[in-house]
């Protein structure tokens, strides 16, 4: 998601993915925390049991034309799930959390972000970091769900789309990445990656995946690699390396993302659910 928000397991693998995995992926499994030197560290675990005190709350609107007001009050707990309540509402609120404008909106949605931030490095050998999250889409025309990363000032430390949805498309997401010397202005070209898959992620919880290394990003779904972006000078991957960047879980409604501007047609109401968020290094 662009300025937009910010200045800002499934299937196996094939062997041959399974040989390649032995000396460059993770061996054990998600829900594995205790690691030997070679294998990954559990350094951030969101269960999402008792409250959100590891988290920033968004209070205010966004970005990209969208037209809903994140507020604290469409954010909950229960039963160790993050629940993004998404309603039909006009309501007024602050243009932006940095704008405290009175806008109108047509929407109200919530969104966190991790108070702690991350990025490999080469310092102390953490050159690889993961982010992965089991999230069950909301569904419904104009909604626009989103599991991401990036840093301030937008896109300066970089972004990366791990995942971001149309609620009305289930059976498909997209993944992205944004990185620009200036504030506001993105240099990435043609990084936007359609990915098809075969269940309904409206319907079930899927885990979404972004391996971060020096060079490379590699983007997975229930485990399986769907898409490495390699660096080169049209997505600034190696650029971004060592950048630090939070944690954003969000639904947003309308904007450039969705191809249908009348809001007319979109769901009146939606859920976002988020089981659990964890990140490792090694």
């Amino acid at each position: 998601m662009i300025m937009k928000k910010g200045t800002f397991k499934s299937s196996l693998l094939v062997l041959s993915l399974l040989i390649i995995g032995c000396s460059d992926e993770d061996t054990t499994t998600n829900d594995e925390t205790t690691t030997t030197s070679d294998e990954w560290s559990l350094v951030f675990e969101e269960e999402f049991e008792d409250d959100l005190s590891n988290w920033n709350i968004w209070e205010g609107g966004a970005f990209n034309e969208e037209i809903q007001l994140y507020r604290e009050e469409q954010l909950s707990i229960e039963d160790g799930l993050l629940k993004i309540d998404i309603q039909r509402e006009n309501v007024t609120g602050a243009t932006t959390p940095f704008n405290n404008t009175n806008k109108s909106f047509e929407y109200v949605s919530g969104r966190i972000e991790s108070k702690e931030l991350y990025a490999p490095t080469f310092v102390d050998g953490e050159r690889e970091y993961r982010f992965i999250a089991s999230i069950k889409l909301p569904s419904g025309a104009g909604f626009w769900p989103a599991f991401w990363t990036y840093g301030d000032p937008w896109p300066t430390k970089g972004e990366i789309d791990i995942i971001e949805a149309r609620g009305n498309e289930p059976l498909q997401y997209i993944s992205n990445l944004f990185y620009g010397e200036n504030e506001g202005v993105n240099e990435n070209v043609n990084t936007a990656k359609t990915h098809l898959v075969n269940v309904n992620t409206t319907s079930s919880f899927n885990t979404y995946e972004m391996v971060w290394k020096a060079n490379t990003i590699q983007i997975y779904f229930n485990d399986e690699l769907v898409h490495t972006y390699i660096a080169n000078t049209d997505n600034n991957v190696a650029n971004m390396f060592g950048k630090e960047q939070k944690i954003v879980l969000n639904t947003a409604v309308g904007g450039w993302f969705i191809p249908d501007d009348n809001s007319d047609n979109y769901a009146d109401s939606g859920e976002m659910q988020v089981d659990w968020v964890r990140v490792y290094k090694r």
